[in-house]
C-alpha cells in the first residue's frame, strides 16, 4: 500500500493513483509573517487589514472595507511597503513550521506568489481595476516589485522548507466571469505568474494554481507555464469540458458545487448523498481528480460538523476505492 503522499504525487505527475485522493495536502505557512491578530481582524505583512465573517467558510477574511493602504496607483512606491527579508533564520523557522508534518506520509504545499489579487487588497476592486485600464505601466511596476519580493521569499522556502508543491493563490474571477479579459491577463498578470513558475519548476517542485470563480479560460495559459493542478475548480466552470480537453494534464482539486443549495446544512440528507455520488461519478473517470467537498457555515456549528461527518464517511465508503 502506498502512502497518501506517494498517491497524490502520482496523480500530480499525470499518472493514475492507486486510490482516489482527498484534497488536503499538509500546508505550512512561514511563521515569520504571522498575521497580526487584533480584535475581529488581522493585518498582513504589507499592512493590509482583513476581517472575517462568521459562517463564510469559517470566517475566511477579506480586506477590511474602506481601510485601503493605496488610493492612487501612481503613489504605490510611497504607500506600499515591501517587507525586508534580511536577517531571517530560515532554518529555524522551517523546522518549527513543519514539525507536525510527517514527510514520509504527507505531501505538503505552500501558498505564495499572489500578484493580481494584491491590487484590490491594496486599493479595492473598483479602483484597482480602473488602475489596470488607466495606468497599466504603474500597475505592472507594482506587480514587478511584488514578484521580486515573492521570488526572494520562495527561494528560501524551496531551500529550507522543501515543499512538494508551491501554489499561486490568485483569484482572478467572479462566479460569472473573470475580472479581466484573457488578453489583459496574458499581458499584465501571466508574465509575473511565469516568473514564479520558472523558479518553482527549476527547483523540481510541483506548481499548483488556486483560483476561485469562473476562470477556466485561463487554463491553457496555466499549462503553458507548468501548472499541474487547480483548486478549488468551482462548479461554475465547464469541468466536464476541462476533463475532455485536457485529461490528466491538469488535476481538478475540488469541483464540488460550494455555492449550490446542496452545500447548505438544511439540504435533505439523502439528496445530499446523491449529489455527492453524482459529483464523484462525473469527475473521477480517467483520473486527474481530487475529492473535496465543503458545506457552508462555521466549523463550530454542530450541524456543519454532522454534515462533514457524512462527507468523511462517504469518502471512506465510496470514493477512496473508486478506481478499484
Amino acid at each position: 500500500m502506498i502512502t497518501d503522499r506517494e498517491n497524490i504525487l502520482r496523480m500530480y505527475h499525470g499518472e493514475m493513483p492507486e486510490f482516489l485522493p482527498r484534497f488536503g495536502m499538509a500546508n505550512a505557512r512561514c511563521s515569520y509573517f504571522p498575521n497580526v491578530k487584533l480584535p475581529g481582524y488581522h493585518v498582513d505583512e504589507f499592512g493590509v487589514e482583513y476581517i472575517g465573517k462568521e459562517g463564510v467558510f469559517d470566517g475566511t477574511p477579506i480586506p477590511y472595507p474602506g481601510r485601503y493602504i493605496l488610493h492612487d496607483i501612481r503613489r504605490w512606491r510611497d504607500d506600499v511597503h515591501i517587507p525586508s527579508l534580511e536577517g531571517i533564520d530560515w532554518e529555524r523557522l522551517a523546522k518549527e513550521d513543519t514539525k507536525n508534518i510527517d514527510r514520509s506520509k504527507q505531501a505538503f504545499s505552500m501558498y505564495y506568489g499572489k500578484t493580481f489579487q494584491k491590487l484590490p487588497d491594496f486599493m479595492g476592486f473598483t479602483e484597482g481595476l480602473c488602475a489596470m485600464v488607466e495606468e497599466p505601466d504603474e500597475v505592472m511596476a507594482l506587480f514587478d516589485a511584488l514578484t521580486t519580493y515573492h521570488e526572494e521569499l520562495i527561494k528560501n522556502l524551496l531551500y529550507y522548507y522543501k515543499p512538494d508543491a508551491i501554489c499561486i493563490p490568485d483569484d482572478t474571477a467572479t462566479a460569472r466571469a473573470p475580472f479581466i479579459s484573457r488578453e489583459m491577463y496574458q499581458e499584465m498578470v501571466l508574465p509575473f505568474h511565469k516568473r514564479i513558475a520558472d523558479l518553482v519548476l527549476n527547483n523540481g517542485t510541483l506548481l499548483e494554481m488556486h483560483d476561485c470563480g469562473k476562470c477556466d479560460e485561463f487554463i491553457e495559459d496555466w499549462l503553458d507555464i507548468g501548472v499541474v493542478a487547480w483548486n478549488p475548480a468551482q462548479a461554475m466552470n465547464d469541468l466536464k469540458g476541462v476533463k475532455e480537453k485536457f485529461g490528466r494534464r491538469i488535476v481538478i482539486c475540488g469541483g464540488w458545487n460550494g455555492v449550490g443549495p446542496e452545500s447548505e446544512v438544511e439540504y435533505p440528507e439523502e439528496a445530499f448523498r446523491e449529489k455527492l455520488k453524482e459529483y464523484v461519478d462525473t469527475l473521477a473517470p480517467g483520473g486527474g481528480f481530487v475529492f473535496s467537498c465543503m458545506v457552508n457555515g462555521s466549523f463550530k456549528d454542530p450541524k456543519v460538523q454532522a454534515r462533514m461527518k457524512i462527507v468523511g464517511d462517504f469518502y471512506n465508503d465510496y470514493v477512496r476505492d473508486w478506481y478499484k
